[in-house]
């Protein structure tokens, strides 16, 4: 397994999570990583599910659970959601202010 490198900033609230929910396989291994409780696993909303490409559709059929953000205030920024998510899905992106 690959060492995780965090770069977690002092402050929160600068950055936050992004999730392609088409990417999600839910696969959960973003919630025990992140060390803020930023993250969490539930079941795609409707209105998520009727925003999701085909391939988002064929994954979420089989499970359609999917890592949803519980406040972004939270996040440090370090980025090991980012790090341990096998599909890509996840990317940290600057608040807007």
């Amino acid at each position: 397994m690959k060492a995780l490198k965090s770069n977690c900033d002092a402050n929160s609230g600068k950055l936050m999570p992004l999730i392609n929910l088409s990417n999600c396989g839910g696969k959960e291994d973003c919630i025990p990583a992140c060390p803020y409780d930023v993250l969490e696993m539930r079941t795609i909303t409707p209105e998520d599910r009727l925003k999701l490409n085909i391939k988002g559709k064929i994954k979420t059929f089989f499970k359609p659970k999917k890592a949803y953000i519980t406040d972004p205030n939270l996040c440090h920024a370090c980025g090991l959601c980012v790090q341990v998510c096998p599909e890509k899905a996840i990317k940290l992106i600057r608040i807007q202010n």
